[in-house]
């Protein structure tokens, strides 16, 4: 029996073992009552696990939880709905094909009479966007929003249940811009002076220093330590996570890129909207062979735009490409493939992943044409190039054979940078390549960047966090509403001269 009226929900030893791997071992963790609980480690430290038990996704293998001085088992997320219990996951749950409202009322629909009331769903929709600030119309269809939309419908969702107690946000500002991260923040000042208690997880720590009111950390299952957000500084929470204080440091090159051969030119390049306007407006830059190129800019800039572009996935982009010193016309994705392009996309799940293949096929399908010798498949080839790439970018895996999603976060990551190296690529696209993955992965991910243009690879990175693009970059362009507004390198390349040009080409109806 456990009563604390300042604890919504206790969990006493929660154990989950999955075949081959204890995830949570003896965790005893407090939910404090109308407070903003952050819960952090590495990927694999065991939060997400943690989570699922209390929202009814999983079930813990020892252990129990108590609300309300009761022992309480949810046997599925509806149990868990019943007692209050709401999560928005990291990983959009939406579906793609059904319009907002829909989405929003999915399991709490109106009912008139015999009919579902989709007028009460269209406004009930409006109302609780326009709470989010993000007026989307309620019949578009989920599947045409950008990545920041979707999310934010995502937390719509959750916010429609009446008697919510608990909610948990498992990285729920990894997509959004700064402008929709502080509405988020705002809407959960609101949550919590209505006594609703709110878990979060997040991997970006200045959030939780500003956001947080008390801290739990997990590291390898286990529970380490936790403490009030004012009590602590940054240090205290990256060396319990750790082990160590970890800082990004800038790389030292030892190619000497002043002399470095140009090996891609954009000139001119532009994407228009439907409806009018520029998804692009008349983008020139360049990419030396072995560079870090650097892409910064607030969401809805053109980020993602340019490198589908580049990709082949807008083949109706104007402007000029030239690539090794020839004019190149962009037609597919397979072709660019074959020409000497890959890319890593910012939503790992749903472009970058085959959620029923396993490690070794996820690892191998962009480059499959090489493995095969007439109509049959030398998958002798295909799994020692699987092997050597497992081996050169250090993924954790236990057996290749594995489903790609008992991999973490920070690992399934490393398997969609894999599996674009695999196809030799001369020009690797990174469309946020650390989104998602704690401090230790991150550190990874930039030493592989870092290792490969050593090897002469030529890369453009996309990334949201300043540091982190300062911190891998040789050279960075600025994107604004579509424009390109700034070009920084050496010692030009500081967080206000970023942010400045980063907001230098907003005007009127341009969005962050």
């Amino acid at each position: 029996m456990f009563d604390n009226p300042d604890v919504v929900l206790h969990c006493e030893k929660i154990d989950k073992i999955y075949p081959g791997t204890k995830a949570l071992d003896g965790v005893s963790f407090d939910l404090l009552k109308g407070k903003v609980n952050v819960l952090i480690g590495e990927n694999g430290a065991g939060k997400s696990t943690l989570m699922k038990m209390i929202a009814g996704i999983e079930q813990p293998s020892n252990g129990k939880m108590y609300m309300d001085g009761e022992e309480v088992y949810f046997k599925d997320t509806t149990a868990a709905r019943e007692k209050g219990i709401g999560i928005i996951h990291q990983e959009l749950s939406l579906f793609p094909n059904l319009t907002v409202y829909q989405n929003i009322f999915m399991n709490h629909e109106y009912k008139k009479g015999p009919f579902l009331d989709d007028k009460a769903h269209v406004e009930g929709a409006k109302k609780i966007l326009e709470r989010l600030e993000h007026e989307i119309p309620p019949e578009t269809l989920v599947g045409d929003l950008r990545v920041g939309q979707q999310q934010m419908v995502e937390i719509a969702r959750n916010l429609i249940q009446d008697d919510l107690r608990v909610l948990i946000m498992d990285e729920p500002t990894s997509s959004l811009s700064a402008a929709e991260v502080k509405v988020l923040f705002k809407i959960m000042r609101e949550l919590m002076a209505d006594g609703i208690s709110i878990v979060y997880i997040s991997h970006r720590l200045e959030e939780i220093m500003e956001i947080g009111d008390h801290v739990t950390v997990l590291r390898d299952g286990k529970y380490v330590a936790d403490a009030d957000v004012k009590d602590i500084e940054l240090s205290w929470i990256v060396e319990n996570m750790v082990g160590k204080n970890t800082q990004y440091h800038r790389f030292e090159r030892s190619i000497d890129l002043d002399k470095a051969e140009k090996i891609l030119e954009i000139k001119g390049l532009s994407l228009q909207k439907k409806g009018g306007g520029y998804l692009l407006d008349d983008v020139s830059m360049y990419l030396k062979k072995g560079e870090v190129l650097g892409i910064y800019g607030l969401l809805g800039a053109g980020r993602s735009e340019l490198f589908e572009c580049l990709m082949g996935m807008r083949p109706e982009h104007t402007g000029e490409v030239v690539y090794q010193g020839k004019p190149l016309r962009i037609r597919s994705i397979s072709e660019q493939i074959q020409n000497g392009f890959a890319i890593v996309p910012e939503d790992r799940q749903r472009q970058g992943l085959i959620q029923t293949l396993d490690i070794c096929k996820n690892t191998s399908i962009a480059s499959m044409k090489k493995y095969v010798k007439g109509i049959f498949l030398n998958s002798k080839e295909e799994e020692k190039a699987v092997d050597a790439q497992i081996q050169d970018i250090h993924i954790k895996v236990a057996d290749k054979k594995l489903p790609i999603l008992s991999l973490s976060g920070g690992n399934q990551q490393k398997v969609v940078i894999g599996k674009g190296i695999l196809t030799d690529p001369t020009v690797l696209l990174l469309d946020e390549p650390s989104r998602g993955i704690d401090i230790g992965a991150k550190t990874e991910v930039f030493e592989i960047i870092h290792d490969y243009a050593e090897r002469g690879l030529s890369i453009i990175v996309i990334s949201s966090e300043l540091k982190e693009i300062m911190a891998i970059a040789d050279r960075i362009y600025v994107l604004s509403n579509g424009k390109c507004t700034g070009e920084l390198q050496g010692n030009e390349i500081t967080e206000d001269a970023l942010v400045r040009a980063s907001y230098a080409g907003l005007g009127t109806g341009a969005h962050a």
